[in-house]
């Protein structure tokens, strides 16, 4: 019987080749080294049941081996972009369409905000130099619109009696508000004339004797308010009058600044359309005379604050008023809606991102022995998604902002708040476009580029920003009191940034002015220096830097991209998306998969590490708690 199996097994050794010791070998190998082999498989593959740190405790088993198959199948499907998925497990691009619908209702409702915000400002900048015109003296047609550099100079009183003639200026402009053009009412319900609040800002003691060098100077800041109303003021005539009458001796020595406060109404009518009612506005006026520096220049300037009210429009826009409101409130609502949903499944999604990585880092260190390197831990944290839900928060903290301004009463700041919010997720939102267009290869040119310089560029700006940095502290030290550009540090790092662009060099040149020629020569040789080493050194290595990124995309699209652990591991899984077997993993029951877990049976071939036995010999292995048959 032992000579029948030793001819039968000669005879099946002579044909093909046999694996000994993990490497094929042809079939007339003699039967001392098959034997020798095989010991020594068996005696490897007992060491390693042996090492709880090797990546297979049983190598009669393809337990390992098809859990392998399925994670790779798993990982594959999670970085699979939606139409992939589709093709796979026909799973519905939620997270897409999420999107799609998010940014025209964004959109939609950033372009109708934009168009009442910059009603909203132009309105209040106008009235603004309406109100200059009104109650500023010595206010010109030529300080309306800011110009650089500016045709005039600073609007400033410098006699002790022009800011008296200023003060009654502002008072006779202010009770007579009836002659002007616009539509201003007082903002009592009978519009009778409010007081206006005049305060005095002085130092506790501040007394100059300049012909001998000596002073009494207290630094402590004394408030005095008074209000005038127009009953008094015609009595007096005279603010100087008044406030002598009051007891009120201004030390302009010690004046630091003085406020005269006082607000108006109107409605704008432009603003009325179709749907839309006319806008209701209080301005909280304020004239400052302005006297920090004490150079014998006072500088005088208005600041107009503008609230929005509630109308008590006339009945016609009454209905229309409420259907535009209701309109507003349910696009506002529509939004904060569509922005959690994409929050709740984006923060879903990094969730399971997290759950699927400790996953795989288990399976890497119980099948491998190894870590999962940081590389392919970080291929499970997904920056768009990260993006996607910073930009849902400010959308939807941005709606919350504009439903209270469109229903309350709102401070100027308030739009800017809420420009800010919308403006800056509407931003994002658009950028998380990119990551749609990434799935082609064509356009994921751009988003590899920037990814692949980005660790370059930040190197390259942090020794560009030293070297700025130190131009920029030079400049404002030397040429700050001689060039208007270089007047503090933002305007010098300004002024910097576009020289960088070539913008303005001449006049930068120009207009600094100084009797030294000491600083004349300095401030050319601070200037060239500076525009030849950014303009022709550094911008250019800048570009070479980013080209050099780009040229290695280019480089890795003909000869394959680098591949970290995660991804090699998933490389061996070459199954295309529409070959339907993903569907059948998520469609195996879970009783069958413990059935199949705890009888190790499988139905695919499997590719794994296996040793040869006596084929009359059956035995039974147990393998991570497994029959294995």
């Amino acid at each position: 019987m032992q000579s029948r199996k030793r001819v039968q097994h000669r005879e099946d050794s002579s044909v093909g080749n046999r694996l000994h010791n993990r490497t094929w070998s042809h079939g007339n190998d003699s039967e001392e080294e098959e034997i020798a082999s095989e010991n020594t498989l068996l005696n490897e593959s007992s060491e390693q049941r042996q090492n709880h740190s090797t990546p297979m405790e049983c190598k009669t088993c393809p337990v390992t081996t098809f859990a392998e198959e399925k994670m790779r199948r798993k990982l594959r499907f999670f970085f699979m972009n939606p139409i992939e998925k589709w093709q796979a497990k026909r799973r519905f691009p939620y997270k897409f369409v999420v999107q799609v619908i998010k940014i025209i209702l964004v959109t939609v409702q950033l372009c109708l905000f934009a168009h009442n915000n910059y009603m909203h400002v132009n309105y209040t900048w106008d009235n603004r130099i309406t109100f200059s015109h009104l109650f500023l003296m010595g206010w010109e047609s030529t300080q309306e619109v800011p110009a650089y550099p500016p045709a005039s100079g600073p609007l400033a009183i410098y006699k002790r009696s022009d800011f008296y003639n200023a003060i009654d200026h502002a008072l006779h402009g202010y009770y007579n508000v009836s002659n002007a053009i616009g539509a201003y009412s007082y903002i009592a319900e009978d519009n009778s004339v409010g007081p206006v609040t005049l305060c005095l800002y002085e130092y506790k003691e501040g007394i100059i004797f300049g012909f001998n060098e000596s002073y009494v100077f207290d630094s402590e800041i004394v408030e005095t308010c008074m209000n005038i109303t127009l009953e008094t003021f015609n009595t007096f005539n005279s603010s100087h009058n008044l406030l002598q009458d009051r007891n009120i001796n201004v030390n302009f020595s010690a004046l630091v600044r003085a406020h005269l406060k006082f607000a108006l109404k109107t409605v704008n009518l432009k603003a009325a359309g179709p749907m839309t009612p006319p806008d209701c506005y209080r301005f909280n006026i304020k004239i400052i005379f302005d006297n920090r520096d004490f150079d014998g220049q006072m500088l005088l300037s208005l600041d107009a604050e503008a609230r929005k009210l509630q109308c008590k429009g006339d009945t016609r826009y009454i209905t229309d008023n409420r259907i535009e409101s209701a309109l507003r409130t349910l696009l506002n609502l529509f939004v904060i809606l569509i922005c959690t949903i994409s929050l709740v499944l984006c923060s879903r999604a990094i969730y399971r991102a997290q759950l699927l990585k400790f996953e795989t880092i288990n399976f890497f260190k119980k099948t491998y022995g190894s870590i999962l390197s940081l590389e392919g831990r970080l291929e499970f944290l997904n920056l768009w998604y990260i993006m996607i839900i910073i930009n849902d928060l400010l959308i939807i903290i941005g709606t919350v902002i504009k439903e209270q301004i469109e229903h309350k009463h709102s401070d100027s700041d308030h739009w800017n708040i809420c420009s800010i919010f919308l403006g800056t997720g509407n931003l994002l939102v658009w950028f998380g476009v990119l990551r749609y267009l990434g799935f082609f290869k064509t356009y994921n040119v751009v988003i590899l580029t920037l990814k692949k310089a980005t660790p370059k560029v930040a190197r390259f700006l942090i020794c560009a920003v030293l070297i700025y940095a130190g131009f920029t502290f030079c400049g404002w030290l030397v040429l700050g009191p001689y060039n208007m550009k270089f007047r503090s540090l933002a305007t010098t790092s300004e002024c910097l940034f576009a020289l960088i662009n070539g913008d303005d060099m001449f006049a930068t040149f120009s207009i600094t002015f100084s009797k030294s020629a000491v600083l004349w020569w300095y401030s050319r040789i601070y200037l060239y220096s500076f525009i030849s080493l950014y303009i022709y050194v550094v911008l250019s290595l800048f570009i070479s830097v980013i080209m050099d990124a780009y040229d290695t995309i280019k480089l890795y699209y003909r000869e394959g991209f680098p591949k970290n652990d995660l991804q090699t591991f998933i490389a061996p899984c070459t199954d295309e998306a529409s070959s339907g077997i993903f569907r059948e993993d998520s469609e195996r029951s879970n009783l069958t998969e413990l059935l199949e877990r705890f009888c190790c049976c499988r139905k695919r071939p499997f590719y794994g590490s296996f040793s040869e036995s006596d084929s009359s010999t059956k035995s039974e292995q147990e393998c991570n708690g497994a029959i294995c048959v």
